[in-house]
């Protein structure tokens, strides 16, 4: 048998056709087919060389037939062609046994882009990825910080950077483990239909907060930023405070939707995906504040390496259209810190 008798193959199994054919080249009555097979059934699990070891298979059995081989020598090739056979169904499933789960607690302004690239991301790696939800402040049961605090088995934190830095402060995420995912901006909605006031400068803001019925903002980073820093620094916090309500846990929008509050701010990636409202547009210029949302590795982490490759993979290009459809920018650079 030579390499001419070898079937025609594609440019998956090239390399394991020339394995072969070398192989061959070193018994012309073909006894050493077995054993060349048996090394290429353990080395390869691709669909395309699966292909080319049954059309191999194939020609090298009519091949020993047309030099005479005896019918227990057949019988032995048979046996062999099983094993071979089930070799390669076993290892078709080596990726799938080897992949890790990974338990992920996302914040609210990621959510929306998460939950578009963990379903690539599972078919891309065959890895589980176990999601939760809660804000990156705060007190609440689902908080981040009060997640880790009970010492819930996490393996990425996705959150504000200010209060994921905290943490690494704490000791409760690994120093050098963090890494920027994406940029966000702090919007107003209103209930669908309702009037959208104007909040296109600085003055026209005071105005729009002096004049609305009720106001709601987030228990989260938005929310901080707003009622410690700017509606003190716009001089209205004291006018403001008795008709202002800070949500717990929930999405603003909701409340807005419902009619709870006339006006609410938040995050608008997380703003966009409520039913019911309408983002009227962000902060003005002199009143907006950029909220950089990253992610990284708790310290209770039981998949460490796997956490990474996640990580890496969304701050990734592949992660790009996903975060800028959620009306987020990526962070453009996969940035660690703590080094």
């Amino acid at each position: 048998m030579t390499e001419t008798d070898l079937p025609a193959v594609d440019e998956i199994g090239l390399r394991h056709r020339t394995q072969l054919s070398n192989s061959l080249r070193q018994s012309e009555d073909g006894k050493c087919i077995g054993r060349a097979l048996f090394q290429l059934g353990t080395e390869t699990a691709d669909a395309g060389t699966y292909r080319f070891v049954v059309n191999a298979k194939r020609a090298a059995k009519n091949k020993l037939k047309s030099i005479g081989f005896s019918r227990r020598n057949m019988l032995a090739f048979a046996v062999m062609r099983k094993i071979i056979s089930i070799i390669i169904a076993t290892l078709l499933f080596v990726v799938p046994l080897c992949a890790a789960d990974i338990n992920v607690v996302t914040s609210g302004a990621f959510t929306a882009a998460y939950m578009e690239l963990i379903p690539i991301y599972e078919r891309e790696t065959h890895n589980k990825v176990t999601t939760g939800f809660g804000p990156s402040m705060g007190t609440t049961v689902n908080a981040i910080p009060v997640r880790l605090n009970r010492g819930e088995s996490i393996d990425i934190v996705i959150m504000a950077a200010p209060a994921l830095d905290q943490l690494i402060k704490e000791g409760k995420v690994r120093q050098g483990s963090r890494v920027e995912l994406a940029r966000s901006l702090i919007g107003m909605a209103v209930k669908a239909g309702a009037p959208k006031p104007d909040i296109s400068t600085v003055e026209a803001l005071k105005r729009t907060l002096l004049a609305a019925k009720s106001i709601g903002y987030s228990d989260s980073a938005s929310g901080v930023y707003l009622s410690t820093v700017l509606f003190p620094k716009l001089g209205v916090w004291d006018q403001i405070k008795s008709k202002s309500r800070k949500i717990e846990a929930d999405p603003v929008g909701g409340f807005v939707a419902n009619g709870e509050v006339e006006i609410g701010f938040q995050q608008i990636s997380e703003l966009r995906p409520v039913k019911g409202i309408e983002v009227v547009g962000e902060l003005p210029p002199g009143a907006q504040i950029i909220t950089v949302f990253a992610a990284g590795i708790p310290t209770t982490s039981k998949q460490p390496e796997a956490a990474k490759s996640l990580i890496e993979w969304l701050a990734s290009p592949k992660a790009y259209a996903a975060i800028k459809k959620s009306s987020l920018e990526p962070a453009n650079a996969s940035a660690v810190h703590g080094k």
